[in-house]
């Protein structure tokens, strides 16, 4: 069973830093387009971050742009993203995804076809 498994989430202060960790069991990711989206309370799933096959082409949300950073260790089936200088505005739960039979990234949510169970993040002011 193909499963991604995300780790890092908590509760920090505005202005910390967390980093997030996604693993894949089950099968490997390695050819596969990986994204991090986060989804607030009564607002709509969102792109935060998307990382091609390689590590070699990325996509940031604009609103992350200068404080987040995606990555990827393909030999260890995990992708990565460390969030600093977070902001109240960044709580959310934060999911994991990948698109199993393609290699370049994509924004919209739909066409990603393995998720996460999310992890929460909560950034007090």
């Amino acid at each position: 069973q193909v499963q991604l498994v995300e780790s890092g989430g908590g509760l920090v202060q505005a202005g910390e830093s967390l980093r997030l960790s996604c693993g894949a069991s089950g099968r490997t990711f390695s050819s596969s387009a990986m994204g991090w989206f986060r989804q607030a309370p009564g607002k709509e799933r969102e792109i935060v971050a998307a990382i091609n096959w390689s590590g070699s082409d990325f996509f940031k949300a604009a609103s992350v742009k200068d404080r987040f950073a995606i990555s990827r260790d393909n030999a260890k089936n995990t992708v990565y993203l460390q969030m600093n200088s977070l902001k109240p505005e960044d709580t959310a739960v934060y999911y994991c995804a990948a698109r199993r039979t393609q290699q370049e990234i994509e924004i919209r949510p739909r066409e990603y076809d393995v998720w996460g169970q999310g992890t929460q993040v909560t950034v007090s002011s």
